[in-house]
């Protein structure tokens, strides 16, 4: 009678987990294959997720997804040990998590890679920029670096910037109602180390709806970071995109702590920008930040390079795999867009002056 139980356990989890997968790979065919089914999606059913799920996990001050990781792990070792006797059993119960899993990612992930780009909705017609425009947005941002350097620390304002992420984001939804609503608080995980070691400045979890962050990396880094991640939550899922729209709303923001955080961050993407067609203006340009950017930059580049390794290498060329599959069909190049997205804005901005 127990073996005919667990006969039929075995068939309902492998039929359920089946059926999550079918599911999942249903919706990634018509986000696809179907114009405008991702944006339609994004647009009117993830804002659903994000309004029961991010306020639910939103209510705990810790990531819910880093501690849920570490109790998956250990839970599918314990799993594994106490019923390696029954390959069946296991093999029922890892379909049918794999299927839950993917499902999920894909209702709070995956089919958002296949809406509109943020450029579309703004309007912004990025193309192709001369050597002279890009040198005079770098000075511009030159500029407003020296102009908003500020000495705060985020061990000192935790709970303030986290806050001011939010609303910063609020903020840039004024300009773009698209960014507009409601934002859960980014958090910090526990365990910093585990990103930092991927090279990681934070990561979106689908699962949970939240924005965590590396709250290790050097304190300029982090503002620019929590908008970025919580730029996902608005269904922004591409990484040049979200560089974007965090740099939009740091600079947009009250606190200077923010403004200097976009300013620089979007400093160093122009800037790399600039040293690959003119290394020499690059280097005048370099010599203009005021000195407590350098530090800033330097302390910066020796933080991750104590991480750089083998892992480092790894956790990129994944990512970089990741985005080929979510059609970024340029990989981790694609970071790199978000120097023509600054170009038009400042394009724009300019003529509106």
């Amino acid at each position: 009678m127990k073996e005919h139980k667990n006969t039929g356990q075995n068939k309902r989890y492998l039929a359920a987990g089946i059926a999550l997968l079918a599911a999942a790979a249903f919706m990634q065919a018509l986000a696809r294959g179907v114009s405008g089914a991702g944006t339609w999606y994004a647009r009117n059913i993830y804002p659903i997720f994000v309004g029961i799920c991010g306020q639910f996990f939103g209510f705990f001050p810790f990531s819910v997804v880093e501690i849920g990781l570490y109790l998956l792990v250990f839970g599918v070792v314990v799993y594994g040990v106490v019923f390696w006797r029954e390959p069946v059993r296991v093999g029922t119960r890892a379909v049918f998590l794999a299927g839950m899993l993917l499902f999920v990612y894909t209702c709070n992930c995956g089919v958002n890679y296949y809406a509109s780009s943020f450029a579309d909705y703004a309007e912004m017609e990025v193309g192709m920029y001369s050597k002279e425009e890009l040198k005079e947005l770098c000075e511009f941002l030159t500029e407003k670096v020296n102009e908003t350097v500020v000495d705060e620390s985020y061990r000192d304002h935790r709970r303030e910037w986290r806050k001011e992420s939010v609303l910063a984001m609020k903020g840039a939804g004024g300009q773009f109602p698209i960014l507009g609503g409601f934002y859960p608080e980014p958090k910090e995980v526990a365990v910093s180390w585990i990103l930092s070691v991927q090279q990681l400045c934070g990561i979106y979890s689908p699962f949970t709806i939240e924005a965590n962050f590396n709250g290790d990396m050097p304190d300029y880094n982090i503002p620019h970071t929590l908008c970025h991640e919580l730029s996902h939550l608005k269904g922004f899922m591409r990484e040049d995109e979200a560089n974007f729209i965090g740099y939009l709303a740091c600079v947009g923001s009250g606190q200077q702590a923010f403004q200097y955080s976009g300013y620089l961050t979007g400093w160093v993407y122009a800037g790399n920008a600039l040293s690959r067609v003119d290394r020499e203006g690059y280097s005048e340009l370099y010599e203009k930040l005021c000195d407590e950017a350098k530090e800033d930059l330097r302390e910066n580049n020796a933080f991750w390079d104590k991480y750089e390794g083998k892992v480092a290498e790894a956790a990129n060329q994944m990512n970089d795999v990741y985005l080929k599959v979510n059609d970024q069909k340029d990989g981790v190049k694609s970071y790199g867009r978000m120097v023509d997205l600054m170009l038009e804005y400042y394009r724009k901005e300019k003529e509106g002056r």
